[in-house]
Order: structure tokens, then sequence, then C-alpha cells
């Protein structure tokens, strides 16, 4: 507690009349109180003023609600009384206080009550307190009925219009409540499930509570009222946002009070009309019927006396009466006290801010809690709804649209929804969904009838399946439906590649074919390979098609021609990557090789695998091979220098995807892991007791997941950051008896798996899960 808050409130009480200067219980913050009381009237003005801006930019009606509830209840820019003295000149009359509702403000007379103290004896002004509480407390009923007589005319049609203003309030607000409880359920419900969810959702309705909006929102300028060097003390308490659940609660409003005086905060002794302790500050702001929690038993016998002793001792006597009665409290006991007395000191610093600051300090909030913040108040509620701010984290995230906001039936004047959080929103569902959404039952796409899919492509709504039974199928995602039928090959196709409405194929018949999917049509038949096409990289309106023949091929598939042929491997090509600058291609002569495309020159050969390199990724900087000697290289493309050889799998290393210096492998051996290509270093490895069961079939993976298939039958959902096992996303009933998940491709909202098996157990077809979700 602050030593300086009990003195300087209670000296306050013996300052009532005229005369010589005070005695302080810290005579050290009589200097510093007038320049603190004007910072104080300047953040006033300050607040007001940013609230005036907002009326003009957003033209919001409800920025009158803005302004009161983080106004203050004795305002500068109204009553003219300032957080301390005014003047330094004997008598001098403050303008009226709207609190008190008289037609004079109160005085605030630090300096004269200093002067008093030091020309009058000591005996006489407790005298007169005595007296003074004596009286008032022998009235203290009597008052109130014939002040709230006098003060009910003026007050009536205050209250009239306050009451009417509130019923228009508070329609906007239980809509925009609601409004932004949806946000904020549905974005919680997503973040942890069982127990985790439950106490989330007790944290929202903590948020939503009237206690601590208010003890958020709501500046506390009133105790500097009641004690000008308060101010030096409040800003150096620290903020505290979560009181957790023994918080007390207090009314959001604050009304006006009904005459000089009122009852006190323990409704024994009755209040001066002007604020001079810490209760009659608490009882100003509405929040005296809050001031005893415990209110099954009587106040204890004496208490009245207690008090009145107290109150008759100078400030230093105060506070070694407090330090003593700290010391015989029990923890629980000081705890209460605590939060009866940090409310009070809270401000609501965002509010004060200009718009442009309080919305970088909002930026350095994780999305969740911008949610949570929002429910605050009407003007937190405007900030976190800023469409730069939510561009901003979306662009952290990775998405790089904004979501078209359908039509609302009522439309707020000056409001506007932000279009970027309604697509972060979208996004977060989403991946909620892919985590523990219900799996409902897949399209299932038959066709190729018992043949191997050895091929699967997937961009847009259009799902292309290349088979070894020489055909490939157009898909539409949307509706399960075969659209057309490619035929043309003469042997299987084992390669393919799709862009926009083209598709390219490769196969055992020695020739690529370029396709348009709208139309089934067979552009161009490109002739050149000796051997069968078993790989190819489309970018742009080249594609390079690695043979069994050894040899790499460029092709232009707008014309068909071949325009340039690499020649250098001594054995068949396997896999093949191309950036339109430069290829580089893997072979079964253990070999990487990465070559100039325009010059027809190989610039490097990247030699150290012992066995066949069958995997390849290539992100312009580095290229990862994968090879049967169980080992993965990085190598420096401009050097050909080996940066790290990754080891750590026990077989083949199948299949393999590079994003943003982050591997993620599958192997042979039932592993995936994930790497960081630029350290070397092993992150994760994806085992334990939900591991495959079998070979890796095919991995994708994206900046919260990794999606795996393998030949046990199963599609597992992973965890990138933690490499913790999520869930199994398909389950075939043959798997681990022949049923096999030959490929997989996924998108942001659907997964597409091609599955059969070798030996008739599973048919063969396309299983398409879709894990959208539907922004009403």
């Amino acid at each position: 507690m602050n030593q300086d808050l009990l003195s300087g409130g209670s000296s306050s009480r013996r300052s009532r009349g005229s005369g010589g200067q005070a005695v302080r219980g810290n005579a050290s913050s009589t200097a510093r109180a007038p320049q603190q009381a004007a910072e104080e009237g300047d953040e006033d003005e300050h607040m007001n003023r940013v609230v005036e801006e907002e009326e003009q930019l957003q033209q919001r009606p409800e920025a009158s609600q803005v302004e009161g509830e983080r106004g203050q209840p004795w305002a500068p820019s109204e009553s003219g009384a300032s957080n301390g003295p005014q003047g330094d000149e004997e008598g001098e009359e403050g303008p009226t206080n709207e609190v008190n509702g008289g037609e004079k403000g109160a005085r605030w007379m630090w300096g004269a009550e200093q002067r008093r103290l030091q020309g009058q004896a000591l005996g006489e002004e407790e005298e007169e307190e005595e007296e003074e509480e004596e009286n008032n407390n022998s009235s203290s009923h009597q008052e109130e009925e014939e002040v709230e007589e006098r003060t009910e005319g003026g007050e009536e049609q205050g209250r009239g219009k306050e009451e009417r203003e509130e019923g228009e309030e508070d329609e906007e607000e239980d809509e925009d409540e609601e409004e932004m409880d949806q946000d904020s359920d549905d974005f919680e419900h997503s973040v942890e499930s069982g127990r985790e969810e439950e106490e989330e959702e007790e944290g929202e309705e903590g948020l939503r509570s009237p206690s601590l909006r208010n003890n958020v929102s709501a500046p506390n300028n009133n105790l500097d009222l009641g004690c000008t060097h308060q101010s030096s003390s409040n800003n150096k308490m620290k903020r505290k946002l979560d009181h957790g659940p023994e918080v007390r609660s207090f009314p959001s409003g604050k009304k006006p009070c009904k005459g000089p005086e009122y009852p006190s905060p323990t409704g024994i002794v009755p209040c001066p009309a002007t604020p001079t302790t810490f209760g009659h500050i608490r009882t100003a702001n509405g929040q005296g019927q809050q001031r005893r929690r415990i209110t099954s038993i009587q106040p204890p016998t004496g208490l009245q006396e207690w008090l009145r002793t107290f109150q008759s001792w100078t400030g230093p006597e105060k506070l070694l009466a407090l330090d003593e009665l700290i010391d015989s409290c029990e923890p629980t006991q000081v705890k209460h006290m605590m939060q009866v007395i940090e409310p009070q000191f809270q401000r609501d610093f965002i509010s004060l801010l200009p718009k442009e600051l309080a919305l970088y300090v909002l930026s350095f909030l994780e999305p969740k809690d911008l949610l949570q913040a929002a429910q605050t108040c009407r003007y937190w509620r405007i900030l976190a709804e800023d469409n730069l701010l939510w561009r901003e984290k979306c662009r952290e995230e990775g998405i790089d649209e904004p979501l078209p906001l359908k039509k609302r039936k009522i439309v707020k004047p000056g409001f506007t929804h932000s279009p970027w959080k309604s697509a972060y929103i979208r996004q977060h569902r989403i991946d909620t969904n892919w985590r523990r959404g219900d799996l409902k039952s897949p399209k299932v796409l038959k066709g190729h009838d018992d043949h191997v899919i050895t091929c699967l492509q997937f961009c847009g709504n259009r799902i292309v399946s290349g088979s070894d039974d020489n055909t490939l199928k157009v898909w539409s995602a949307i509706t399960g439906k075969c659209l057309r039928t490619l035929v043309g090959h003469t042997g299987g196709v084992w390669s393919s590649q799709m862009r926009d409405n083209i598709i390219i194929s490769g196969s055992t018949d020695r020739t690529l074919k370029v396709w348009n999917a709208e139309t089934g049509e067979c552009i161009h038949t490109l002739y050149g390979h000796t051997s069968t096409v078993r790989c190819m990289h489309l970018h742009e309106k080249r594609v390079v098609s690695g043979s069994r023949d050894a040899t790499l091929r460029v092709w232009d598939i707008e014309t068909g021609q071949c325009l340039h042929v690499l020649m250098g491997h001594v054995a068949a090509v396997r896999c093949v990557q191309y950036d339109g600058r430069r290829v580089v291609s893997g072979a079964y002569d253990f070999m990487v090789k990465v070559w100039d495309p325009e010059t027809e020159t190989c610039l490097h050969t990247l030699q150290g695998h012992t066995n066949r390199v069958y995997s390849l990724q290539f992100d312009g900087i580095h290229v990862v091979s994968g090879s049967l000697d169980t080992s993965i290289r990085v190598w420096d493309v401009e050097t050909g220098n080996c940066i790290h050889t990754l080891t750590g799998h026990q077989s083949l290393t199948s299949g393999m995807e590079l994003k943003d210096n982050i591997l993620v492998s599958g192997n042979a051996d039932s592993t995936v892991k994930i790497w960081d290509i630029k350290t070397g270093q092993c992150l994760q490895t994806l085992q334990g007791p939900h591991k495959h069961q079998s070979a890796v079939t095919c991995l994708q993976f994206n900046k919260n997941f990794v999606i795996t298939s393998s030949d046990d039958g199963t599609v597992k959902l992973w965890d990138l950051k933690t490499g913790e096992f999520i869930r199994n996303l398909v389950t075939l009933e043959s798997g681990g008896s022949g049923g096999v998940v030959w490929r997989i491709r996924a998108s942001n909202t659907k997964l597409v798996c091609a599955v059969g098996s070798r030996n008739g157990t599973e048919e063969t077809k396309l299983l398409v899960l879709d894990f959208d979700v539907d922004m009403k």
C-alpha cells in the first residue's frame, strides 16, 4: 500500500476550514502536487481529443459511449476540477462539481490546509472534527432524504436521458458482444481440447464480465481528487489485467451522488460531498455498495468508535497503525485488501494513446489475445477490428487474400468489419477441422479398375490421376465426378505435371503429351526420349523431363518443341527439379548434376552418395538429395560443395519436401524426420506408438502440419513444430493385409488420397476429404 496515499487522504479531512498550512504524512510530495495535477489535466484533455477525433473520422454514434467508458468521474473539460489543487490563493473556489450535484464545486484546499494547520493548534482541529463526525452520524439518514428531494428534480431529466441512451447502446452492445463472443468462442474452441477448452471458456466469460471490462477500461483519476501526490505512485503501479477467479465484482456504471452527503463504504459513517478518503472515492464511483464482501454478519461492536479513533490520529500515526494492522493480518486478509485497492490504480493506457501508437502496441498481441481485447470496451473493439492490423497477422500466417464479407442485416454507421480478420478466423477454423474436426465420410472416386495409380496432381478444384492402365482421369474435387478420361498413351503413365488447364504426362511409351484439361484434347505429343519418361518438372511454359535413357530434355509446352538436351548421366534419371534458371537431376549412377539448360552444360557434378539417388529438392540455393544409401545430402548449388550430410534414416529416402529451410523426409524405414538444412540438425522424428508400420510412400507439409501416407494403409497427421502425432485421417480396413495409400495431395481445405492394393484386397480409388468451413 502506498503510504502517501493514506496519509494524504487523512489530512484532507482536516482541511475544511480556511487557515494555516496543513502538516501532511509525506511533506516532500507537497511540492509535486500542483505539477502532477497539471499533468493529469493534460492527460484528460488529450483523452477527450482522442474521442473527438474518433467521432469525426469514423462518425460513430457509439463514440460517446467510448468517451463515457474511458472518461473520468470529474472531467476537467466539464467541471474544471483537476486532480489536485487549482491554485495557491487562500479561499479560491472551484467550478461546479458534477459529482455531488451542487451549484459550487468542491474546494481542493491543499495549500490552505497546510497553512491552516501551521497556524492553529492541533487540539482545536481534533475537537472540530469529532464534533462534525458526531453531527454527521446522528443526521445521516435525514440529510440523505433532504438532499435526495432537493436534487431529484434536477437529476430526473438527466436520468431519463441516460436511460434512453443506455437503452439504445445496450441494443448495439448486445449485437457487438454477440459477434465478438462468436469470433472469440470459435477461436478459443480450436486452441485446446477437453479440459483446456473449458478453462479457456471460463477465461472468456471473465473477459465479458462487466467487472473486468470496468477494471481495464476505467482510468483512475478519481484517486487524484483525494490526494494530489497519488499520481506519482499510480504511475509506478504495475497494471494487472488478470486478477484470478476471486476478483471483486464491481458495477460497470458510474452513478452520480445525490447531495452533499452519501452513505459511507461500510454503511456506518456518512461521507461528505467532497471525496477525501479512499472509501469516499469508491462510493463516488458507484462501488460503495460492493464494499463489504461478507454480508452474512453484522459489523462488529465498537467498529464505529474504532474508526473515530483512527480518524483522530495524525497522518504519521495512521501510517504506523496501518503498518501494525497489516503485520497482524493473515495472507487472505491482505489479498482482500489488494483486490479492493488495485482496481483503483488501473489505467486504460490504450485509450490514452494516439490511435497509431495504440495499434502499434496491439500489434504485439497474439490473434487470440486481440479477440479477447475486443471484448474489453467499445473503443478497444474499434481498435481490434483494424484491417491493417489483421492484414499483418494474416501475412505472418501465410494468408495472402482477405475474405470478402457477406452483407450484414444491420450495418452500423462508421463501423467496418475487417475482411483480413475474417480471413484469419476462417483459416483458424480450417486448421481446427484438420486437427480434431469430425471426419465426415470421404467422397469416393472409383476408376482405373484394379490398376496402380502411379501419379497424382491436385490444382484448384481439379484432380488428375495417372495410372499404369495407359490413361489419365480428370475429376471434380467438388462433386467427385470423373469429368473426362485422357486416352492416347500406349504405355503406362508414370509421371505428370499440371498448371491451370494444362496437363503434361510421361509414359513408358517414351513420349510426353500435353493435354487441355477443359476439353480433354491432346495438344502436343513430344517425341525424343528413347526409354520411359520417369520424371518431369514444369516451370511456367517449360517442362524438363528425365528418362531411363539417361538424358534430360527441355520442352516448350506451347509449341511442343524440344529446346535442349542435357547429356551426362550414365544411368536412368530418377528425379529432376527446375526453377527456370538451373536444372538439377538425380540418377541411378549415384550422381547429382547441376545444369545450365541454355548452354546445355553441366555446371557441377555432386559426388558423395554411394547408391542410387531417388529424390531431390531444390529451392534455388540449396540442393537436397535422398539416396538408397540411407543418407540425405545438402549441397550449395553455386559452389557444388556438400554443406551437410543428414544421417538417421535406416533405408531408402523415398520422398522429401523443402520449404523455408525446413526439410521433411519420408523413408522406407517407416519414419519421417524434420530437418533444419541451415544447421543440419534433425528437429523432430515422427515416430512413437502411433508411427507408421510400413514404408512411407508420400508426404506433404505446411506451416502447421505434416501429412504422411504409408504402405500400412493409413494417412497420418502430425504437428510440424512439436512432432507429435495428432490423428489418423485415413485408415483402410485392408491396411496391413495389402491395402496401400500410394499418393496423397492436399490443398488448404481438402485431402486427396490414391489408394488400392496389389493383391486385390483393396479397390483402386481416390478418397477426397473436405475440411472447409462455412463462414456465415
